[in-house]
Parts: C-alpha cells; structure tokens; sequence
C-alpha cells in the first residue's frame, strides 16, 4: 500500500495498553518502522503483544483503584514519551498522566466522558442535530416496543452483552440470560444497512485532518475484514461531530447506513479504532502522523492523502519461539 513509513520515532518510547487485543500488534508492526521503542502493558500475562515488544508489564485492570499508580510508575520507569491506549475502561485515567514530556494520544476528557456513557453520547448527538440511533434505557420503556431492538450496555466495549431481539418474548430471554440490569442496558433501534467504522483524525488546536470510512464487510465482535470508501455524506456527518464536539485527537465513529442511505451514529469510541492499520495501509498515517505532532510537530511531514477501495483482512499470525526463550522472557 501506499505508506512508506516517513516519520522518524528513533529514540522515543511509546507505550501501548492492551496487548492481549486485536490491534497493538498491527500498530507495533508501523511503529517498529518509525524505530520507536515500544512498551506494552495488559492484565492478562500471556497477551499475544507483550512478545513482539520491547519490555512488557502486567497492570490491574483499568477500572481497578490501582491501575493509574501501577502506570504511572511504568510511564517514570522506562520514560515513556506517548501514551496509547485503546481501552475504554482506561480512558479517563489515562488522561490524568500527561505532563510536558509524556503525551498521551486521545482526545480531550469532555469528549471522552461523553463517549463513554452510550446513552449520553446519542443524547448530545440529537441535541445538536447529528444523525444517530435515538436511545433508551431498557428500564424507561414499559410498552409499545417496536421490534426489532438493539440493546447494549450503557457502558461498555466490543461485543460485550450486545444483543439484537424481535419479540418480547426474545427480549425477556436476554434480560434473564444478561450479566447486566434494565437500569444498565440501552435500547436502540436495529438499522438493518451496511456498517461503517469511521477514523477522524483531529488534533489538539481544533484542525480537523481528515476522515476515513471503512465498511465493514465482516465482523466477530471487531472488524475482521473492511474496506475504505469515500462516502460525501459519513463523511460531512464525522466532520459536524468535531465542528461541534471539538474531540481534538483521534476517534472512532459507529454508524450504519438506513434504507435511504443516510447514515446513523449508533457509537463513538474516544481513541484510535482497531482498524487503524487499515486507514495506515490506505495511505493516511494516523498513528505515526499524531505522534510526530505531539512529539517533535516542527518534523511533521503530513499524514498523507488515502486511496479507497484498499481492503483489510485481520486474521492471526503465529510467532514462534524456543521453550527458553519463552521462559526467559520477562513480563514485569
């Protein structure tokens, strides 16, 4: 594809959180280009990226009371020069960690806040007169549902406690069967057109770089396999959400596309998207782009410009290595 990995990390130290997801080893393959050291941390010990890093760390989980010390500690440690972290549980802590010389790479905390809480998020989008998925808590609506719903947590990420339902008798089936209460579900309605996930990339002054669709042609709780498509209408549709939210760093816009045509917001995520790597191989360089702004902007060279139509197909890819290597290997 098109990038050619222009920007220069050499000597910097990022740090990436959640190694045992789907996208730090796709980002540590870019930024291993850039020369950048990279350090990754996650709860669980076997996470697949802690061995294609640098030094890896165990931390708590990131709604734990210790999990911003443990972090910090690690920041100080290894003089970590950015922060990444695709994470919702982490993102308004992380935030608490930025100084002069640590800049942690996701957009501002108001919007964060707002993000995070799903039921809110819609709410400010009809506000101001986005197009979105109007949402309910499940425990507000008594009668008159018409099906078929969409019901999610409040708060929460990926696929988790997801569900579609098409009659009432489905819907109470869930409501048994779910580790959540009526009080901590949403109900929106199902759109039942193509899906798009959507890089915007902004940045700290308020500049608006550009914006990215994917369509989404498979999904298993992430996208597995997407495609970029310029789209006028998702993509003036992501523009009104910085002009009126002000994110000012990277986000991930949800939406599917209705009968019409037009797109609706179900979901924002306040961070870089899982499939940032496929807006990298299309020729728009997010990640290393943000890093060289916050980190030496008088270097910054540009993103570049995308093509569409460049296809994503996530599948696993096995490492291998000696039983001693393996053992040796130091996970602090």
């Amino acid at each position: 594809m098109k990038n050619t990995f222009k920007h220069d990390l050499k000597g910097r130290t990022i740090l990436l959180t959640g190694a045992g997801g789907p996208a730090p080893a796709g980002m540590i393959s870019i930024l291993r280009n850039y020369g950048a050291r990279i350090i990754t941390v996650d709860m669980q010990k076997f996470s697949p990226a802690f061995y294609l890093s640098d030094k890896s760390y165990l931390v708590p989980r990131g709604d734990s009371p210790e999990f911003l010390h443990s972090l910090s500690n690690i920041c100080k440690k290894e003089s970590v020069d950015a922060l990444i972290s695709i994470v919702d549980e982490e993102l308004i802590k992380t935030l608490e960690l930025e100084t002069p010389s640590l800049k942690v790479i996701q957009p501002r905390l108001d919007f964060t806040k707002i993000c995070l809480d799903k039921l809110k998020c819609m709410d400010a989008l009809l506000n101001v007169g986005i197009s979105c998925a109007r949402s309910f808590l499940l425990s507000d609506i008594k009668s008159d549902k018409k099906y078929p719903l969409f019901l999610k947590p409040r708060v929460g990420r990926g696929s988790r406690g997801i569900g579609l339902v098409n009659s009432e008798e489905e819907l109470n089936k869930f409501i048994k069967s779910s580790i959540y209460s009526t009080e901590e579900l949403i109900v929106q309605p199902y759109i039942p057109g193509d899906e798009y996930t959507v890089s915007v990339v902004a940045w700290r002054d308020g500049t608006l770089y550009d914006v990215i669709p994917k369509k989404i042609v498979s999904k298993v709780g992430v996208t597995k396999i997407a495609v970029t498509e310029r789209n006028k209408l998702i993509i003036d549709l992501c523009k009104s959400i910085q002009d009126n939210f002000r994110a000012n760093g990277p986000f991930n816009v949800q939406l599917k596309l209705d009968k019409d045509g037009k797109p609706v917001v179900f979901e924002i995520n306040p961070r870089f998207s899982t499939s940032t790597t496929l807006t990298i191989a299309a020729g728009f360089d997010e990640l290393g782009g943000l890093l060289q702004l916050a980190l030496a902007p008088e270097d910054f060279q540009g993103f570049g410009s995308w093509e569409e139509n460049v296809v994503m197909i996530r599948h696993t890819s096995d490492q291998f290595m000696s039983l001693d290597q393996f053992k040796n290997y130091k996970i602090l």
